[in-house]
């Protein structure tokens, strides 16, 4: 239905915890500062929400952290360790925000009652209340994966290469690396 036209939730999360020089992975270390700051002291953009459609763009809002990153940074030094905090704060706002609108209007474009959500982002508390929030609104039932299945996608990888194995397909050991492989160009299982 829609799909990540460059960097995705988990990706921005990561690099923009990399601008920030926090740990790696970026994400959870973002998230956890995040519940330190102040939400509202910087106006972070809500990308690709203003339009129609159910694609992802996390690109321009990583641009925008990084210009507000040096903006407020001193004699080569990283900002201040609140402004830090409200930057992580503002960021993780924004990339929620943007994930509860996009799964809202998915929702309701397919008429579902149930939304299950996987990969790493699935694990960020805030994107966890405020679906649950925005949802039972919607009279729609919100599914995740346990903690400990929402590093990244590999465990999902995984499962797919298996059922495909198991279905009799193969492929030779000459296989390129597709980063972005769309679903409509996979075989199908059945």
């Amino acid at each position: 239905m829609g799909e990540s036209v460059d960097d995705a939730a988990g990706e921005a999360f990561d690099k923009t915890a990399k601008l920030l020089d926090l740990d790696y992975p970026g994400g959870p270390v973002l998230a956890a500062m995040a519940d330190r700051g102040q939400i509202d002291r910087f106006s972070f953009p809500r990308p690709m929400t203003d339009r129609p459609g159910l694609d992802f763009s996390f690109s321009g809002l990583k641009t925008f952290t990084r210009n507000l990153i040096e903006k407020n940074r001193g004699d080569d030094v990283l900002p201040d360790d609140q402004t830090i905090l409200d930057i992580c704060a503002g960021f993780q706002e924004a990339v929620v925000d943007t994930l509860v609108i996009k799964c809202t209007r998915a929702v309701r474009q397919a008429k579902m009652k149930i939304l299950v959500i996987a990969g790493g982002v699935s694990a960020n508390s805030r994107l966890r209340h405020k679906l649950e929030v925005a949802l039972k609104e919607e009279g729609v039932e919100v599914f995740y994966a346990r903690h400990e299945f929402c590093t990244d996608n590999g465990a999902m990888i995984a499962y797919a290469g298996c059922q495909r194995l198991l279905a009799g397909q193969r492929n030779p050991l000459l296989i390129s690396a597709t980063p972005r492989w769309p679903m409509d160009q996979l075989e199908s299982l059945a």
